[in-house]
């Protein structure tokens, strides 16, 4: 198999249409179908179903995706890598969870850049499975996770404990003497997804199941907006708002008949990888 079979694949899964792929790949349709022809003779399934004026992903399709998509990006992090070689000596990949970026990774990355111009960063942003699957993948150095990791050859150590605090915008706390689960469950709640973690389930499980919430977003900095402009409540990493509990900006809501777990910050890295190289700028 070669690049362009992939690509292809990858594209067509996405727009499920033969010629809708062939107009925006800019090639004729019948590379599209002899591509995704030979793709299929080398790994020896049907990856698609083709109907009428569609197409969809076979069961084997669904599994060969994500194999896909990751020869590409290890495909795109060798060649980076060799790149860096002639410009920079030291090149460190890091993966983040969105609710550790400002409190944790970037710190760490300013320094990185302002003590030394021999060293090039990295950061990928996303999901814990997802970053720790690129971390096993040897496509990050390091990742900064909401889950743990338990792996013969991995290292996962606790990098930070948070609590999670209730905040909504200044002045607009309709309990200033607490708020109870049951009060809890009618408010105007903002999301934000803590993916598999202790604190994510616990948050889910304040409300009744299938609940439609004012707003759901994967990404918790994308929440302060709608935060700071009265729209709802949130539970978010103290660390991640106590810059703007501090300023005024928002306020903290007091738990009454409950108390909210801690978010653990994992940091997860190969055994024989010096993680401290980077934690603690040794760059010589």
């Amino acid at each position: 198999m070669n690049t362009e079979e992939l690509k292809t694949f990858i594209f067509l899964s996405k727009v499920k249409n033969f010629t809708l792929a062939a107009e925006q790949l800019f090639i004729a349709q019948s590379t599209v179908t002899n591509r995704i022809s030979e793709l299929e003779k080398e790994v020896g399934k049907k990856l698609f179903t083709r109907g009428s004026k569609t197409v969809a992903l076979t069961e084997a399709g669904k599994i060969f995706l994500g194999y896909a998509e990751r020869i590409l990006e290890l495909q795109a992090t060798s060649l980076d890598e060799m790149n860096a070689i002639d410009s920079h000596s030291r090149k460190f990949c890091i993966g983040a969870i969105n609710a550790t970026y400002e409190a944790y990774v970037k710190p760490l990355v300013d320094n990185c850049l302002k003590n030394n111009r021999i060293t090039s960063v990295k950061v990928v942003l996303g999901h814990s499975l997802d970053l720790i699957q690129q971390l096993q993948d040897n496509m990050l150095d390091m990742v900064f996770s909401a889950i743990p990791l338990k792996r013969i050859g991995f290292n996962c150590d606790i990098h930070d404990i948070d609590r999670v605090a209730l905040v909504c915008q200044k002045g607009k706390n309709e309990y200033p003497d607490g708020v109870t689960k049951t009060q809890l469950s009618k408010l105007p709640y903002l999301m934000c997804d803590f993916t598999l973690s202790e604190a994510g389930l616990f948050i889910r499980n304040l409300f009744p199941k299938n609940h439609v919430f004012r707003l759901d977003v994967d990404n918790s900095s994308k929440l302060f907006p709608y935060l700071e402009n009265g729209l709802g409540y949130s539970f978010l990493p103290y660390k991640l708002v106590k810059d703007k509990l501090e300023k005024g900006v928002l306020e903290e809501v007091k738990l009454k008949d409950f108390t909210a777990p801690n978010v653990v910050t994992y940091l997860i890295y190969r055994q024989t990888y010096d993680v401290n190289r980077f934690l603690e700028n040794k760059f010589d």
